[in-house]
């Protein structure tokens, strides 16, 4: 006979296998405990996460269908599950080269037919077309547009009696006045590259050159980009970035190549300077020393054509629906709810960012007022630090042009591998006619 103690193992084993084919069964069919149709929501923005909660509480509560699980793994993670055939059933990601590498294979549906699609401004994209493009679909619709541009103390401005500049000699007029009145007109933070690659090197660029136009025109040399081609960092970029050396040379604090990123914010909430090259996101940590100082924006200018200011502008959040998702149609009911006006705006609002939809209230944070008309006019560009694949060091050049490189040099170097890569990933040069 059978040992009792053997026949009670052999039962608990019959129970844990009944339990864990039962398990698979609900995950199969992607059903919740009270019978809802479950779907795997991923959402990428780590400061926004108890926002993205709430709202999916509010969601869930509203409607007996669907339940949405909030995912926060990261892109690696995601990318990952794409590859095992299960990736998430919607995402809200930052929009980038990693993420648009699910829109240049086709992994993602099409949401043209949606009203959030609809509801969507047209003018923007052909920025998400920057990174590349699945021909017939709309992959990925923007969420969130974070603008950025010049940073100023408000007060200081006031007390000198200086009006924002609006051309490249105004500009200058301004610095002039700031060091003559005894006050840093920049605060610089050169130590840490992605400061200057984001700021001084995206603005000085972005403020001279069509920069959409410019890759277009980059991606069409392919691998012939060179002292050759008619296209190419040393030639388009050089007046920018010799304008851009004279500012950083000129008119920044002395020392400007060992302070990084936290000292900066804490400067310039201490007042050391008029202006500081950051994005919308330095605002809350400024806030921390002087809660009440009275900051603005403003493009930077980087000509003597007023019409030629834009601001910055990344796609910080955008959403897609996964082709291998089980729950399409669920994800787009989750989908649709995100755009409604009341869920979209609020979001943008609590992140000082922009809403891409055509019926937004602009918003109503002073800080950021200074770019509204820019942004309501299309006179936006996206960064062109963020704009070549990350294999190009762009903020280690462009701190290397700060720190003494030769601009010339540093920009054909920028050229050499460009054409390398073109060479090596035909993509670089497909995505650009895929978009047209």
């Amino acid at each position: 006979m059978e040992p009792v103690w053997n026949r009670a193992r052999r039962a608990r084993r019959i129970v844990a296998s009944a339990a864990v084919a039962a398990l698979a069964v609900t995950l199969l069919v992607g059903c919740s405990a009270d019978g809802r149709e479950t779907i795997r929501f991923t959402f990428s923005k780590r400061e926004a996460l108890t926002f993205m909660q709430d709202v999916v509480s509010q969601y869930n509560a509203s409607q007996d269908r669907v339940r949405v699980e909030m995912d926060t793994s990261g892109v690696d993670v995601v990318s990952a599950s794409f590859v095992r055939g299960n990736p998430p059933d919607i995402m809200l990601a930052n929009y980038n080269y990693e993420v648009a590498r699910f829109v240049q294979r086709c992994a993602l549906t099409d949401l043209a037919g949606t009203d959030a699609a609809a509801s969507t401004r047209e003018d923007l994209q052909p920025l998400m077309d920057q990174y590349g493009t699945c021909p017939g679909r709309t992959s990925a619709l923007p969420y969130s547009v974070m603008a950025s541009s010049v940073i100023y103390n408000t007060a200081i401005f006031e007390e000198l009696d200086l009006e924002v500049p609006t051309t490249w000699s105004e500009l200058i007029a301004v610095c002039d006045a700031l060091q003559a009145a005894g006050v840093t007109p920049f605060y610089a933070t050169f130590k840490d590259d992605w400061t200057i690659g984001q700021g001084w090197y995206d603005y000085a660029v972005g403020g001279s050159v069509d920069v959409l136009d410019f890759f277009d025109r980059l991606a069409t040399e392919g691998a012939d980009v060179g002292p050759a081609s008619s296209t190419s960092f040393e030639k388009d970029f050089a007046e920018p970035a010799e304008r851009m050396l004279q500012l950083a040379s000129a008119y920044v604090n002395r020392d400007a190549a060992s302070r990084g990123y936290g000292d900066g914010n804490l400067a310039f909430a201490q007042g050391e300077a008029a202006m500081y090259l950051q994005g919308p996101w330095a605002f809350s940590e400024i806030a921390k020393t002087a809660p009440d100082l009275e900051l603005g924006t403003f493009p930077l200018p980087m000509t003597d054509d007023p019409s030629d200011r834009a601001v910055r502008v990344n796609m910080d959040l955008a959403a897609m629906i996964p082709e291998g998702s089980r729950h399409q149609d669920a994800a787009r009911d989750f989908l649709e709810y995100l755009f409604r006006p009341e869920i979209i705006e609020a979001y943008n609002a609590s992140q000082l960012g922009f809403s891409p939809t055509t019926d937004a209230a602009p918003p109503d944070d002073p800080r950021i007022a200074g770019m509204q008309e820019f942004y309501d006019a299309g006179r936006v560009y996206q960064g062109p630090s963020v704009l070549v694949p990350k294999t190009i060091p762009v903020f280690g050049y462009a701190q290397a042009m700060v720190f003494g490189d030769s601009p010339a040099s540093v920009l054909r170097t920028m050229d050499t591998d460009w054409a390398r890569l073109a060479f090596r990933q035909p993509a670089l040069t497909n995505e650009a006619e895929g978009a047209r």
